[in-house]
């Protein structure tokens, strides 16, 4: 049986937030790259989508990591995902797309686990949510 669940729950969300981390600083180190290819899936305004991009990854993935609103901040980066997923990675007749989108998919559902049964004890807001109740985790 596990008796460390609030460290297990930590090494989940650093595992997490470095994905995240990692591709927030590669926009950043080849951001015409990162664009072209965003103009290429056809979204609309590409400088506005990496800029949105980077902030998500990178602030997403510093407060998953540091535990501080951690249900908000898992389920918007599920959806960030899931939207990578569907406007990236659903080329299913590319083996390697369908990969990228099922591993998408994945991290989708480990990131709704951390949004429905929070960080764990080992987190930065942890002394408000002691105070507001469980729902501030």
């Amino acid at each position: 049986m596990l008796t460390n669940n609030n460290g297990l729950a930590l090494a989940g969300r650093i595992s997490m937030a470095a994905l995240f981390l990692l591709s927030g600083v590669g926009k950043l180190a080849a951001p015409a790259a990162t664009q072209a290819y965003i103009a290429s899936a056809g979204l609309p305004a590409p400088a506005l989508a990496l800029s949105l991009a980077i902030i998500v990854e990178v602030a997403g993935g510093l407060l998953l990591i540091a535990g501080y609103r951690v249900r908000i901040v898992a389920l918007g980066l599920a959806v960030f995902t899931f939207a990578t997923a569907v406007f990236f990675h659903s080329d299913f007749a590319d083996q390697n797309q369908m990969i990228h989108f099922l591993k998408n998919i994945a991290i989708v559902g480990g990131l709704l686990q951390v949004a429905v049964f929070g960080a764990g004890a080992l987190r930065l807001d942890g002394r408000a949510s002691r105070n507001a109740g469980a729902g501030a985790a």
